[in-house]
């Protein structure tokens, strides 16, 4: 798939939100402004919060991919606010969005994906049902608080964010991520 298309589309999606919610948004009014035609659209993305949700995922791609290899969860999570507040705009419009395919739930499955193979690539390929719980809890928690922080200002700083996180992590959970990272 052509970068440079979905980067153009995302960049046309971060100009449309900045006059209107991302709900009110419609996909031609993101292919008039980037410029390309609905068939493009529709090869790139499935429907324009797969176009959120992609953009979100060039965050994961440069934050949460480097924890364990050179980054600590504490720098990898200042890193995924520091993007978010790079972009402001875009992503309090995403994160107030609740509609079908919306960026809460992918940022869920993203975050939970990802922490449960950080957690496999320590030894653990099967998680306790403890453990699991344990996740899939924090998982929701961060993420209700990470749309709360994105919709409201993001008013705190991302290093506080992040060690907000860090310390909301169930003491199992920051054992395992603190000896892996």
């Amino acid at each position: 798939m052509n970068e440079k298309t979905k980067h153009r589309l995302a960049e046309s999606m971060k100009q449309l939100v900045k006059k209107k919610c991302i709900d009110a948004i419609t996909v031609a009014e993101i292919i008039q402004l980037a410029d390309v035609s609905r068939p493009t659209f529709y090869r790139h993305f499935r429907d324009k919060y797969d176009l959120v949700n992609w953009f979100f995922q060039k965050l994961c791609d440069r934050s949460f991919m480097q924890m364990g290899v050179s980054l600590t969860i504490t720098e990898a999570l200042n890193r995924k606010f520091e993007f978010l507040r790079g972009e402001k705009d875009f992503f309090a419009a995403a994160f107030s969005c609740r509609s079908q395919n919306n960026l809460m739930d992918y940022d869920y499955h993203c975050i939970y994906q990802f922490y449960s193979d950080f957690i496999k690539k320590g030894g653990e390929a099967d998680f306790t049902p403890e453990i699991r719980f344990l996740l899939e809890m924090y998982c929701h928690g961060s993420i209700i608080m990470t749309a709360q922080w994105a919709v409201s200002g993001m008013t705190t700083p991302p290093d506080k964010m992040a060690a907000f996180l860090v310390e909301a992590l169930p003491p199992k959970l920051r054992e395992k991520f603190i000896s892996l990272s």
